[in-house]
């Protein structure tokens, strides 16, 4: 079934969005960053945009992926927004990347929820702490939401500021036990494979480009088939749980399913479609692609 999935996320709020930026609430402090897909024009004046901005992300010219932030005296370096879902209560720490990244992908949290709703579900039906491994886990919102609702969770990143970003954010949300991965996650997968190691969820969340601890290199379209088929393997056949997202612009909701059919057959449920916030004049914004199953 494609669906277009929206949170209610009380720390954050996309103000307005257009001429490929967008501006946003994290807690207290209002962010404006670059946006690719946000082709409309603004609602908002330039001087409300500048008005109301913390901080302001300027790309490197020389480069389309780093750059600096302009910030107001009162902008911390870091600060804390708050995701509340049942009985999961989870404290992310943000902070201004050089990759005018926070730390954060507020979209996400509707997967957190599903993610922790299908723990908690296999925990009642397995009578034991399900397994859960999270690959590409960044700072850890897919972690610290399936580890809440009582998993054993293994979280796999190749940058080791950013598993410690994660271990900060698993320690202020009162939670422990994470097991920590600083490893090229197509290595990681291929190992447990050959140890027989096997689990009930497991969370993709790949980038477009990047690099292992060790240099080693992924390219998403090269290398996502052979990801998908190793951790078909890895995964358990009854009522295991699956969560694919795809950031690349071009990469659809169906061609998403139909990678993981073909990696992983026909499940008994699934769900795919896009990821977005609408800002307060109602334009929605897509901001990622996803796909999830429950076998």
């Amino acid at each position: 079934m494609l669906k277009a999935l929206h949170t209610q996320f009380r720390d954050y709020e996309l103000i307005d969005s257009g001429n490929f930026e967008k501006l946003e609430r994290f807690g207290r402090f209002i962010t404006r960053r670059p946006e690719p897909q946000a082709i409309w024009q603004r609602s908002l004046a330039e001087e409300e945009w500048k008005r109301l901005a913390d901080a302001s992300f300027l790309r490197d010219a020389k480069s389309d992926e780093r750059g600096e932030w302009r910030t107001r005296p009162s902008m911390p370096s870091r600060w804390t927004v708050a995701y509340d879902y049942k009985r999961m209560h989870l404290k992310m720490r943000l902070g201004l990347t050089s990759f005018k990244h926070v730390g954060i992908f507020p979209e996400q949290a509707e997967n957190w929820n599903f993610i922790y709703d299908r723990v908690e579900e296999l925990a009642a039906l397995k009578h034991r702490n399900p397994r859960v491994l999270n690959l590409f886990a960044y700072t850890g919102g897919a972690t610290l939401a399936a580890r809440a609702a009582g998993a054993d969770v293994t979280h796999v990143d190749s940058v080791k500021q950013v598993v410690t970003w994660s271990r900060e954010n698993m320690e202020s949300s009162g939670l422990e036990g994470v097991r920590w991965m600083v490893e090229d996650a197509l290595r990681f997968v291929k190992r447990e494979l050959r140890r027989g190691n096997r689990y009930d969820g497991i969370i993709l969340d790949p980038p477009a480009y990047g690099r292992g601890p060790e240099g080693e290199k992924w390219v998403l379209e090269s290398h996502i088939g052979e990801m998908l088929s190793a951790c078909a393997e890895l995964l358990e056949r009854e009522g295991a749980f699956l969560v694919l997202n795809l950031y690349s612009m071009g990469l659809s909701a169906m061609l998403a399913r139909t990678a993981v059919r073909q990696a992983f057959g026909v499940p008994l449920k699934e769900q795919a479609g896009e990821l977005y916030f609408a800002d307060r004049a109602g334009k929605e914004l897509p901001l990622g692609t996803y796909y999830r199953f429950v076998r």
